[in-house]
C-alpha cells in the first residue's frame, strides 16, 4: 500500500499513470485533495468516481503523523509531539508572528550533530524524516489553526529536530512541492532552511534555486566553534565563510546568520567585534538569539544588556543586526529546547 502523502508531484503522477492507468489531469485532482482540501481519507475525494475511489483505496491510504501531544505556551506558541507509523517521535512548532504563524519543522529524529547547547544534540542521531514525514508536518499545522479558527500559516523554518543538510535529497523534493498551486502553495522564498553548513551541500542547494540557507554560526572564531560545535567545526569556518561567499543570491537577498549568544561564552564585545570581522555586511544579516538556560545543559541565559550591547556593537560596525525574541522557552519549544519528549 501506498501512503498517498509519501509520494512526491512526479511519484504521484506515476501512481496514477502506471498503477491507475489513469489520465493525467486524475494527478491534480488527487494532489489538490492531499495537500490544500487535506482529507484523511480517500472516499472523501468526490470529484472521483466511486470506482475510482475504490481503485485507489485498493492500492493506497493516507496517513498523517499522530499527534501525540500538544502544549501551548503563555505566548501563544504550540507545540506538537507527533508520533510517527514507526513509533519514532518528532516536535515541531508554531509560531505567532502578527496575523499569521511561521511553523518551525523537524528533518530527522534526534540530531548527528550534538552542538552542546542543543537539547536535540543530546538525543543523538536515529534515522532521516521521509518526504511524507516532513510534508505531513504542515499538514497537522495547518489544520489544526483552521479548526481553532486561528491565522493561518505562511512561512516555513526547517529549524526544528536535526540538520537538514544531511537529509538533503529529501529536503530538495520538499522544497520542490512546497510551491504547487493545488497543494501547499508555499513559496520557498517564504521558507528559511537552517544549516551548520556543508560547502558541498550549500553548492547543491544554491545551484538549484529553491531556498536561501540559514547559517547556525554561534561563534565567530574557528576555535570557539570547535569547542562549542565540535562536529559542525569539522568544515573550518574560513571553508564555510568561503562557500557562503559564492553561494548564489538575487539582487537585495541576503544569508542569515543565526548566532546564539551564551552567557560568559560567545557573548562579549570582543566576540562581536570578531563576528564583525567575518560577516560581508552587504551580503549577511545576522539573528541574535538569546540562550534559553536549559536543565541539564552546562549553559546559562546572557543578561539582557549584555545582549543588547552586543547588538548595538555589531550596529556600530555598520551591519544589519536584531534579536530575535524568544518563544515557546516555558512549554520547551525555544531555540535549541526540541527533545520529543512529554510535556509536564
Amino acid at each position: 500500500m501506498h501512503n498517498l502523502i509519501e509520494l512526491t508531484k512526479n511519484d504521484l503522477e506515476a501512481f496514477v499513470a502506471e498503477d491507475l492507468k489513469e489520465p493525467r489531469f486524475r494527478t491534480e485532482q488527487i494532489w489538490q485533495w492531499l495537500w490544500q482540501k487535506r482529507v484523511r481519507d480517500i472516499e472523501s475525494m468526490t470529484n472521483l468516481s466511486k470506482p475510482l475511489r475504490e481503485k485507489v483505496a485498493a492500492k493506497a491510504n493516507i496517513i498523517w503523523p499522530e499527534i501525540a501531544q500538544v502544549a501551548t505556551s503563555k505566548d501563544g506558541t504550540i507545540k506538537f509531539l507527533l508520533r510517527l507509523t514507526d513509533g519514532k517521535l518528532i516536535e515541531t512548532v508554531l509560531i505567532p508572528m502578527n496575523d499569521r504563524y511561521s511553523q518551525c519543522l523537524s528533518t530527522q529524529v534526534g540530531c548527528a550533530m550534538a552542538c552542546t547547547f542543543c537539547n536535540t544534540g543530546k538525543l543523538g542521531f536515529e534515522r532521516n524524516l521521509t518526504y511524507g514525514e516532513i510534508m505531513g508536518q504542515i499538514l497537522v499545522g495547518r489544520q489544526y489553526l483552521e479548526d481553532q479558527g486561528m491565522n493561518p500559516l505562511k512561512n516555513l523554518v526547517f529549524m526544528g529536530m536535526g540538520e537538514p543538510l544531511l537529509n538533503l535529497n529529501t529536503l530538495i523534493k520538499v522544497l520542490t512541492d512546497l510551491p504547487c498551486e493545488r497543494g501547499l502553495s508555499l513559496s520557498w522564498r517564504r521558507s528559511m532552511v537552517s544549516t551548520v553548513g556543508f560547502p558541498d551541500k550549500l553548492k547543491i542547494l544554491g545551484d538549484l534555486e529553491i531556498a536561501l540557507p540559514a547559517i547556525s554560526l554561534h561563534a565567530p572564531t574557528q576555535e570557539l566553534r570547535a569547542k562549542i560545535m565540535p562536529k559542525a567545526a569539522k568544515v573550518h569556518l574560513d571553508d564555510l565563510m568561503a562557500a557562503i561567499k559564492v553561494y548564489p543570491m538575487r539582487q537585495r537577498e541576503r544569508i542569515t546568520f543565526e548566532y546564539l549568544l551564551l552567557k560568559d561564552v560567545n557573548d562579549s564585545l570582543e566576540h562581536a567585534d570578531q563576528l564583525a570581522r567575518l560577516i560581508d555586511r552587504k551580503k549577511g544579516k545576522i539573528n541574535l538569539i538569546a540562550y534559553n538556560a536549559t536543565e541539564g545543559m552546562p549553559y546559562g541565559a546572557p543578561d539582557r544588556d549584555r545582549v543588547e550591547a552586543f547588538e548595538k556593537r555589531l550596529w556600530d560596525h555598520g551591519l544589519t543586526a536584531f534579536i530575535r525574541r524568544s518563544m515557546g522557552s516555558d512549554i520547551k519549544a525555544a531555540c535549541g529546547q526540541l527533545k520529543a519528549e512529554t510535556i509536564g
